[in-house]
């Protein structure tokens, strides 16, 4: 990894805001990961997690990255699920992009492919670590080995059932299947019954392979829930690279 190429302000138009976003370069021709964290102000773990993982090295050399630290920086300051506005950013990427920050990302994502999204929150609710990961091809090749890394590290994985509130209402309980600290989700059948669009489904039709949405349980310890998403990013690098070149197929343009 030749490190950080470049850390750059993002305008979020029409506030008096902006966001960071940094380019880490990989060998020439390396596919490129993105990751996000703190789309929800008040989810603190995953931008230090986030931020630590990159400073103690530990992502991956053979790729390059995008990494947005924190995607909504005036919930952050405000300890606010949503931005100043009062909007869920999470539920605005649809239509070129409802907030001032959805629309930023789009814009800034443009003309960007990406092999993975990894999208960092946290559970008010949960006692475990879990991650929703969307069917892509029929097959979800990362929530296995991110459990059995949980499990080894000796962190709380979260026992998933239709009582456990993941957002969805009982009539979309279709859209999804459940098991021990994975969501399986259809984004294809998302995006016709729901009216919003959270972060990960827009890249999955707009910009990456594959996109993982991941979350610590907001009421552990605050070293625990950093030490859990930083082993569930590693973990799931480590996947992808293992898969090899079928990972390097074309992301979907529209």
């Amino acid at each position: 990894m030749r490190g950080i190429a470049s850390v750059r302000e993002v305008a979020c138009v029409g506030v008096a805001r902006t966001m960071l976003v940094a380019e880490i370069v990989g060998p020439a021709g390396a596919p490129t990961i993105a990751l996000a964290a703190g789309v929800h102000g008040d989810e603190p773990a995953g931008p230090w997690a986030l931020l630590a993982t990159v400073r103690d090295g530990l992502l991956d050399r053979r790729f390059s990255y995008r990494i947005w630290p924190c995607t909504n920086p005036s919930g952050y300051a405000l300890n606010t699920r949503e931005n100043a506005e009062g909007h869920d950013i999470n539920r605005s990427f649809h239509k070129g992009g409802t907030t001032p920050e959805a629309r930023a990302m789009i814009a800034a994502n443009r003309d960007r492919r990406f092999a993975l999204s990894l999208d960092l929150h946290e559970d008010f609710e949960a006692d475990g670590y879990y991650c929703y990961e969307p069917v892509v091809a029929e097959e979800t090749p990362f929530g296995d080995a991110l459990v059995d890394a949980l499990d080894d590290a000796e962190f709380p994985v979260q026992e998933l059932s239709d009582a456990f509130d993941l957002g969805y209402p009982p009539e979309a309980h279709h859209l999804r299947v459940l098991s021990r600290g994975r969501i399986r989700n259809d984004p294809d059948a998302e995006r016709e019954f729901f009216d919003v669009t959270p972060y990960s489904i827009y890249l999955l039709h707009r910009a990456a392979r594959y996109a993982l949405t991941l979350e610590s349980p907001r009421k552990r310890a605050w070293a625990d829930r950093i030490a859990m998403h930083r082993t569930a990013v590693t973990t799931i690098v480590a996947r992808f690279a293992d898969r090899g070149n079928e990972n390097l197929a074309e992301c979907p343009s529209s």
